[in-house]
């Protein structure tokens, strides 16, 4: 019997077929997860025909860029803002344009303009190109990386292909601990996302933790070695000056963000101009040649209530608006980070400031968390002010975990923090009147009020968690045919209620009828 259901089943057609046969067990494939697939079932021979076809499947990807590559392999610049601006759309634009239901020449135009990025690296030739912009969808990134008190290679890939399972659309590697060149490496080989990293902590790491031994030599070494392995996009924290310190001496909370605070301390050492601000010109060189956006870092973001949208934070926005236009200049693709902790009715200002100064450049932000009290629920906290900054304008947002500022987060956290930026970014893409934004949400609908319990699993955006929870009151099969949950069980169900009402349409017609007639 196990070859009667693949008599038909050509590579076309096969990942939908086994998909429908693994309906009730809610898995989603990908050639991640396919190993812990029950197949019982199923049969081994579908399962080795689905290895073959999701293999071949991600290798024509791998080669689809390659292709690309290869055709502009013998150009001087290579950055997607450079073929831009020269009328030319690349396949990663075409790409783009697909994925985001877009023209490809609006997509060329945003990027020549500086509205939109896609951050791929030329070196990472597995990437998925992906858009980030507001022209397109609203993306949320998704934090891992070591410390130095906990540092696992397979912890880390294991945390990427997590951030990709649930929907990341870029990772950043923010490892302090280990062999960060490795686990840098096995991220990148793990991901068809762009990945982005804080390069300071690469140099701290290699200066043996001492910032004062830093040297612009070092910096650019750093950089350019991250650039060959692939890296898509640098945080770098160039628009913190020296002249804003006495406006950060006025702060509750000083500096909060771990780059910001290791240029203040070599600042002050030598009492000298940021290297970062020093050394632009030749930072955007190696980004040119490899092709790596920047995201110029918010070294003074507010990290509680009481300093937000202060002279500090802005002064050095004001700095990153003018550093934009000198990386465009360079054909150097950029977008800006942002807060951090903001009370939720200045985020809208915020996300205008920021458009303001920066012209119109990406705006990729941290949260921001609307409460400083939300210990051990700050993907709750911030997820709030995500959404409202994703409906205002920031382009990208920086997932938070239950874990933030308690400690380093696991694999777990990992997948709550996306989960709880997903909905932000989605709800925000709704409120900004996205075009089919809405439309799994009305598929969600239509597939409660007709009970397909498994189709709301399908629809969900973590679907394993929904159906765990259904399943904790009600996991045999039977129940997912049932008119009712374990919440209001058979005879208290409001759309089985609803639903025998409108099926007396004698009556409804009556009503109507009465209503007619009131009117009259």
């Amino acid at each position: 019997m196990e070859n009667a259901g693949l008599q038909n089943v050509e590579n076309k057609t096969l990942l939908d077929y086994a998909t429908h046969k693994l309906k009730k067990e809610n898995i989603t494939i990908n050639i991640q997860n396919i190993t812990r697939v029950n197949w019982d079932k199923i049969g081994t021979q579908l399962k080795e025909k689905l290895i073959f076809f999701l293999r071949k499947k991600r290798n024509r990807g791998k080669l689809m860029r390659e292709k690309w590559l290869k055709e502009r392999e013998k150009d001087s610049v290579r950055t997607q803002m450079f073929y831009a601006k020269k009328g030319i759309i690349t396949g990663e634009m075409e790409y783009v344009a697909k994925v985001e239901n877009l023209n490809p020449e609006f997509v060329r135009s945003e990027v020549a303009r500086g509205r939109l990025i896609i951050p791929a690296n030329i070196n990472h030739k597995n990437l998925k190109p992906m858009a980030i912009g507001l022209a397109s969808r609203c993306k949320i990134n998704s934090n891992i990386g070591s410390s130095a008190l906990s540092s696992d290679i397979e912890k880390e890939v294991e945390k990427a292909k997590i951030s990709q399972k649930y929907g990341a659309d870029t990772i950043m590697d923010l490892s302090t601990g280990g062999n960060l060149d490795e686990i840098r490496a096995a991220v990148i080989q793990a991901s068809e996302v762009p990945i982005g990293t804080v390069p300071i902590y690469q140099i701290l790491h290699d200066l043996g933790d001492n910032i004062e031994k830093l040297t612009i030599d070092k910096m650019l070494e750093v950089l350019e070695r991250q650039a060959k392995q692939g890296v898509s996009y640098f945080t770098i924290h160039a628009g913190f000056l020296l002249r804003m310190m006495p406006e950060v001496a006025k702060r509750k909370m000083g500096i909060v963000s771990r780059g910001g605070s290791l240029m203040a301390s070599w600042m002050l050492h030598y009492h000298k101009e940021n290297p970062f601000y020093t050394a632009f010109d030749d930072i955007l060189e190696i980004c040119r040649k490899y092709d790596v956006s920047l995201s110029l870092g918010d070294s003074l973001r507010p990290g509680a209530l009481a300093d937000a949208s202060d002279t500090a934070q802005l002064g050095e926005l004001k700095v990153l608006g003018e550093l934009t236009l000198r990386a465009w200049e360079k054909d150097v693709q950029v977008m800006i980070e942002g807060p951090g902790h903001v009370p939720l009715n200045q985020i809208e200002r915020n996300m205008k400031l920021e458009q303001e100064y920066c012209h119109e450049a990406p705006f990729y932000v941290l949260g921001p968390l609307v409460t400083d009290i939300g210990a051990g629920y700050d993907h709750i906290s911030s997820a709030i002010g995500a959404t409202i900054a994703g409906w205002k304008g920031a382009s990208m947002l920086c997932y938070v975990t239950p874990k933030e500022h308690l400690g380093l987060p696991n694999a777990e956290d990992v997948r709550q923090g996306i989960i709880a930026f997903k909905i932000a970014a989605h709800a925000a893409d709704i409120a900004r009147g996205r075009k089919n934004a809405r439309n799994i949400d009305d598929e969600m609908s239509d597939a409660r009020y007709n009970f397909d319990w498994n189709k709301q699993f399908e629809l969900a955006l973590d679907p394993e968690k929904a159906k765990e929870f259904h399943d904790e009151t009600l996991p045999q099969d039977v129940f997912k045919e049932a008119e009712f949950c374990s919440m209001c069980g058979p005879k208290f169900c409001a759309y089985k209620i609803t639903q025998n009402i409108m099926d007396d349409q004698e009556s409804i017609q009556e009503i109507i009828k009465e209503n007619e007639e009131s009117e009259k």
